[in-house]
């Protein structure tokens, strides 16, 4: 879609009454960048809507994403780095340690350009590939974002489990997400959200 029709459907996502709306990866591109400034300079967000965004865990990337919610006066960052065992190997060729430290340098980065953005910004993270990533590696890497945005009652934080490629029958990915739910830290302080696909 070009400008204008991204406008134009977030109008019609306003107007059936959608409180939450994803506007899609403002460091991707110069449409998505400026479809994020358009919204946010031509004053379309209502102040009970809230918009999300997606961010690699790359530094240059988050910074192009905060400077696109400038002025922004409430959003959702959702930070990701891949985690599967095929993309650890044939793409990144890094141990598990240091996709880990990928994602809580991201975590850490996006903490900080929130102390110095105005605007209230919550936190997402995904391992992406998360049902073609071992589970206690899964846990792990979730734990240790955890542990830099340590979430609370009024500040709790999306851990999002997508099914980035579908690989397994539902019921394998229905134990994947109870065994992360049952063994997550601060789990009180995280809301659990699902990125499944029907594709098989």
């Amino acid at each position: 879609m070009n400008l204008e029709e991204k406008l134009e459907f977030f109008k019609v996502l306003v107007a059936i009454g959608f409180k939450e709306i994803e506007i899609g990866f403002p460091a991707a591109s110069e449409t998505e960048y400026e479809f994020c400034r358009a919204l946010i300079e031509q004053d379309l967000i209502p102040d009970d809507v809230t918009i999300q965004v997606l961010t690699q865990s790359r530094e240059h990337i988050i910074k192009k994403t905060f400077e696109a919610l400038a002025g922004a006066k409430h959003a959702v960052v959702h930070l990701y780095n891949s985690t599967s065992v095929a993309q650890r190997e044939q793409v990144f060729r890094k141990p598990k340690n240091e996709i880990i430290d990928i994602a809580v340098e991201g975590a850490k980065l996006l903490k900080e350009y929130r102390e110095k953005t105005p605007g209230d910004f919550k936190f997402e993270y995904s391992p992406e590939s998360f049902t073609g990533t071992e589970p206690e590696f899964a846990l792990e890497i979730c734990n240790a974002v955890l542990d830099v945005w340590q979430p609370t009652p009024d500040d709790k934080v999306i851990i999002n489990l997508p099914v980035t490629v579908e690989m397994s029958l539902p019921h394998v990915y229905a134990s994947q997400v109870e065994y992360m739910c049952k063994n997550m830290v601060n789990r009180e302080n995280v809301i659990v959200s699902l990125h499944p696909h029907n594709d098989r």
